[in-house]
């Protein structure tokens, strides 16, 4: 898979996009037939236990970055510049941007934001560099919002994003994320650009649709936000087996014969 294929999806064809953070995760999302693996900065909550994306860093992005590449073969991989990697000015986030590309291998960067960022996402795209945009909830700016509730339920917030939407587009975003917005502001912006939106709680109308990995299979129960569904449950069944195995442990009923060499 790789960015033209992504863009021409649009309007033919929904794209499905997970996240992964190592090499095990990766295998499975890159087994399944997934279009677009996302190295999410989310990892500072699910894999980090911070209460927010804010503290991850640029080097802690590379090294997930880096095991994802090892377990997926055939998925586009994009990984998300993280708080203060772009946000200072745009030769800097050039230089970023490059490193993630260059020590991981991946396709293409994601960033926040919107009009404001419009000559940034340029001046990575025009390095060789795809960019991924992302309007609506946008986590990196949690201080300023106060809270993770759904965006654009205003006239003048719904507004913005269309606006923004446009011009990121026109900066060269090849693709654009909208996290938590009404569903039918979701398809005026999915209707109002020619690239590929995918959406995460922002309905059906979107081009594709993303969800955490842990969120969907059930790994991580620390809250569950609206547009979570999990498929599975499996910090309940791992639990269950892990007490199983000291059980077995304490009862002296493993290793049997079977586990063990003669």
């Amino acid at each position: 898979m790789n960015v033209p294929q992504i863009v021409s999806m649009k309007g033919k064809e929904k794209i499905s996009m997970l996240t992964a953070y190592d090499y095990t995760s990766a295998k499975i999302v890159d087994e399944a037939g997934v279009d677009v693996i996302l190295v999410g900065d989310s990892l500072g909550m699910v894999m980090q236990g911070n209460n927010s994306t804010i503290p991850v860093t640029i080097d802690e992005m590379i090294y997930h970055a880096k095991m994802v590449k090892q377990g997926a073969k055939n998925t586009l991989i994009v990984v998300d510049m993280p708080f203060m990697s772009y946000q200072a000015d745009y030769v800097e986030a050039v230089r970023n941007a490059g490193r993630i590309v260059k020590e991981t291998g991946c396709d293409a960067v994601k960033l926040e934001g919107g009009r404001e960022f419009a000559v940034t996402i340029n001046a990575i795209v025009s390095a060789g560099i795809p960019v991924m945009g992302h309007l609506g909830l946008t986590p990196q700016s949690i201080n300023i919002f106060g809270s993770y509730k759904a965006r654009g339920k205003s006239e003048q917030e719904a507004k913005k994003i269309v606006e923004d939407a446009k011009y990121i587009q026109e900066a060269g975003v090849f693709s654009i994320v909208l996290e938590s917005v009404p569903k039918s502001l979701a398809k005026e912006v999915t209707n109002s650009v020619s690239v590929p939106t995918i959406g995460i709680g922002a309905g059906v109308e979107t081009d594709g649709q993303v969800l955490v990995f842990h969120d969907m299979l059930g790994f991580f129960d620390d809250f569950k936000a609206k547009f979570v569904k999990r498929y599975a449950h499996l910090k309940k069944e791992a639990v269950e087996a892990v007490k199983t195995y000291t059980k077995e442990v304490k009862n002296s009923e493993f290793p049997t014969d079977e586990h063990s060499y003669e």
